[in-house]
């Protein structure tokens, strides 16, 4: 894949929080269309195979995590090196294969064309995900919290559990993603708090590969993940009306982050009275 004539007023940067990807990082970037991607951020949240060698040999900007901060801290540092890198439009996306990255530019052109600020690339759309191999738990449990997720967050969304998103700059600049879960509930924290900032939502339909390599969560770990889910919509809910404000729901990302990196990663920021916001600094991840 090619990373030169990329259009000037777009910068896309695809960032993948990586575990023991090795068997399928660089299947998933061979697949990745050119002309369209200005880069690519992997971080690796200490995998112990080979996943940081082979996205070095391909030409990755690679982070490594000094120690595991989970699916949802690794996304965290995916952002804030997306944003240092004055990304336009971010897309995330699992290099465990699983998802379509052909399908990148369908994904960012909503956001493109004004009409979204988050895409999620939807396994439901075209009733793929059965015939592409998901676990029926896993197919019964994603309807059932996508199910709950629409109700209360008054959305039509066929999927709320996709490893494949694009987010506009002016989301991941606004919601204080900092402020989410280190597990894998930051993805659904996400969707609520774009919610209850009023961003625009919207889908495109994807198939998905589920295999041997490919990574999966376990049958507890998906318990887990579904009572945290239910436990953000129950949060939610409250803050909306008022009986327990959540900070996470109603604080910009700029309220949140270090005054230091405030100049550093906000296109719009107000000086700091002390006028010590350095450009120099280097994150702290």
């Amino acid at each position: 894949m090619s990373e030169s004539a990329v259009p000037a007023q777009w910068k896309v940067v695809v960032v993948m929080p990586a575990y023991n990807a090795a068997k399928t990082i660089e299947k998933t970037y061979a697949d990745m269309p050119s002309g369209v991607v200005s880069q690519i951020i992997l971080v690796d949240d200490v995998s112990q195979d080979d996943t940081v060698e082979i996205a070095q040999r391909l030409g990755l900007h690679v982070v490594v995590h000094a120690q595991n901060r989970g699916y949802g801290g690794n996304q965290k540092t995916c952002y804030l090196h997306a944003l240092a890198a004055d990304a336009d439009i971010v897309v995330m996306l699992h290099p465990d294969y699983q998802y379509d990255s052909r399908l990148i530019p369908e994904l960012i052109r909503p956001i493109q064309a004004g009409k979204a600020d988050l895409v999620l690339g939807s396994r439901f759309l075209n009733n793929g995900a059965l015939a592409g191999g998901m676990p029926l738990y896993k197919f019964i449990s994603n309807r059932f919290l996508t199910l709950c997720e629409n109700l209360v967050l008054q959305q039509h969304l066929s999927e709320c559990h996709t490893g494949f998103r694009a987010y506009g700059r002016r989301l991941l600049e606004t919601i204080p993603f900092l402020l989410n879960s280190d597990d894998f509930v930051f993805d659904t924290q996400v969707i609520v708090q774009a919610v209850a900032f009023g961003f625009k939502i919207t889908e495109i339909a994807v198939p998905t590969r589920y295999f041997k390599e490919a990574s999966s969560v376990n049958f507890r770990r998906s318990v887990a993940y579904g009572s945290a889910t239910l436990k953000t919509l129950f949060d939610y809910v409250l803050d909306r009306a008022g009986i327990e404000p959540h900070a996470c729901f109603r604080k910009r990302l700029g309220q949140v982050l270090s005054r230091y990196h405030r100049q550093r990663l906000l296109r719009h920021v107000v000086q700091d009275a002390s006028g010590l916001l350095p450009l120099s600094l280097e994150l702290e991840l």
